[in-house]
């Protein structure tokens, strides 16, 4: 993408009126031409956020599938389908939230009729930010929920251990809190029921408590 300066984004003229449902529409217009990495060449499309430009929680993803490639939107192939039932099991409507992914493109490599898929980078985390900070500037959500490493990597700008930080409200520096847990796509890998029952039992906690935190910042 060309570089340009703010004037030149939809984004920050609808952001002089104060409307952050434009903005947040008009940043998703201009998502769709970006070229800001290599990742674009595969994909079929930018798979942008969706959700309400006032949602007090925002969930973020690494990438989009193949499925959320072709339908244009994050979460519904089979890890969607996991976080949809962790967010029922806490509590939480998905409609309430925003949900975006940290990568906007699909990273893949084409292996005959399949596509598949591959981590993203450093660089390319680090290239689609812009896309990710401008997003929680205008919802400035109470709290962000990093789902897994690569999320991660792109909320707080740094590798963090999942494990290690996981469940536990961290400061951001623009302002609210984030939390790490796990990818949903990670129970998928899992052989043992016991493990996958678990697993889901902790990421239903890490949701139910993102949640409550951010119910009482907004009071």
């Amino acid at each position: 993408m060309a570089a340009r300066g703010p004037d030149d984004l939809p984004l920050f003229r609808e952001k002089r009126i104060n409307d952050p449902v434009r903005a947040l529409k008009a940043l998703a217009a201009e998502a769709r031409d970006c070229t800001r990495c290599h990742l674009y060449k595969n994909a079929t499309q930018t798979v942008f956020g969706e959700g309400p430009a006032d949602a007090a929680l925002m969930l973020i993803g690494e990438q989009p599938g193949d499925q959320e490639d072709l339908a244009g939107r994050p979460f519904v192939g089979p890890a969607g389908k996991v976080l949809d039932r962790a967010l029922e099991a806490a509590g939480i409507e998905r409609a309430a939230v925003y949900i975006t992914n940290a990568v906007k493109h699909f990273k893949n490599e084409p292996r005959g009729k399949r596509r598949i898929h591959k981590k993203p980078d450093t660089g390319e985390i680090d290239a689609c930010r812009w896309w990710l900070d401008h997003e929680l500037e205008l919802i400035e959500p109470a709290v962000s929920v990093a789902l897994g490493a690569t999320a991660a990597r792109g909320l707080f700008r740094k590798a963090l251990a999942i494990n290690a930080n996981r469940g536990r409200l961290i400061p951001l520096p623009n302002g609210g809190n984030g939390l790490i847990t796990v990818h949903p796509s990670y129970l998928l890998g899992l052989q043992e029921e016991r493990d996958k029952r678990r697993e889901f039992d902790l990421l239903v906690k890490d949701l139910h408590f993102a949640a409550e935190a951010a119910r009482k910042a907004r009071g």
